[in-house]
């Protein structure tokens, strides 16, 4: 399986800091949240990651290389000033990732979560790892019911940001600038997104003051 990586984005929420340091390259105990999603992916046996580039997307260069430092062949996807989106981002990049299905994260969560080893059902588009609804969200993304997505006017679940998608899932897609969660929403309608819970650590590092309780834990 290919990863993708999406680290393209310019934290408005996080600056200053991401005035001068890209979002994905935030420290958490000394440790970026970047360079901790590529050993938990090495870890589990990825050996390509693509990570698509926006908002400082040298500082990210320089830091990775080839990834070879981290046991891993690093691919960018060049996004420049024209930040794509969730759904652009990943539509864009479509020709590395291959014609199998492959892993999708968001580089600012934190998290010690297993990279999600599922095999998608053959109606599946993709897999979505939710997790519970923090205190700060007035309120959730999805329910899952029966091992599949389902919106609700109630949901419960948040989108923890690691999914898994067949590249048939962008089929029909033009090329630019859209967002993921429209697809999503109408693939859980038509019962073709499958799920699962995970309950351990995960923070979306979404704020200064969010970063700052994380690093003084």
């Amino acid at each position: 399986m290919i990863a993708m990586i999406l680290a393209a984005g310019r934290g408005e929420r996080l600056r200053p800091l991401t005035d001068t340091t890209p979002k994905s390259l935030v420290e958490i105990g000394g440790q970026s949240l970047l360079e901790r999603h590529l050993l938990n992916i090495r870890n589990a046996g990825v050996e390509t990651v693509v990570i698509n580039l926006g908002w400082l997307g040298a500082d990210i260069v320089r830091r990775l290389g080839s990834g070879a430092r981290h046991g891993l062949q690093v691919i960018y996807s060049q996004e420049g000033d024209n930040v794509l989106e969730t759904g652009g981002g990943i539509h864009k990049a479509l020709p590395l990732l291959g014609s199998d299905p492959f892993l999708v994260l968001n580089a600012d969560v934190y998290t010690d979560m297993p990279v999600p080893g599922v095999e998608l059902a053959a109606d599946a588009l993709g897999h979505l790892v939710m997790v519970p609804t923090p205190d700060y969200r007035d309120h959730g993304d999805f329910d899952l019911q029966d091992g599949l997505i389902r919106n609700s006017n109630a949901a419960k679940l948040t989108f923890s940001g690691v999914a898994v998608y067949r590249p048939e899932f962008f089929d029909g897609c033009e090329a630019g600038r859209f967002p993921l969660a429209p697809m999503l929403r109408g693939a859980a309608d038509a019962g073709r997104l499958s799920g699962e819970i995970y309950e351990g650590l995960w923070a979306d590092v979404g704020t200064i003051a969010r970063l700052d309780a994380l690093n003084r834990e």
